[in-house]
């Protein structure tokens, strides 16, 4: 996963890739929320433009309370 800090309490995932070989295992969704679960800790926000991170928090209500839109 890459992302850019827009400000210090800003983030912009801007893609999400996961090796052929371990696709379909949940590890791109364990990037995704281990960003969530960071932006919790250290108090920032996430702007998901990658479509699969988009895909995920359309998902997981749970995480919207990190989301900036």
């Amino acid at each position: 996963m890459t992302y850019s800090r827009a400000s210090p309490t800003l983030i912009i995932i801007d893609h999400t890739e996961v090796p052929d070989a371990l696709r379909g295992r949940g590890v791109g969704q364990a990037l995704v929320e281990r960003a969530v679960l960071d932006a919790r800790l250290e108090g920032f926000r996430i702007i998901p433009l990658c479509p699969f991170a988009k895909a995920q928090f359309e998902r997981h209500s749970a995480w919207r309370d990190v989301v900036s839109t």
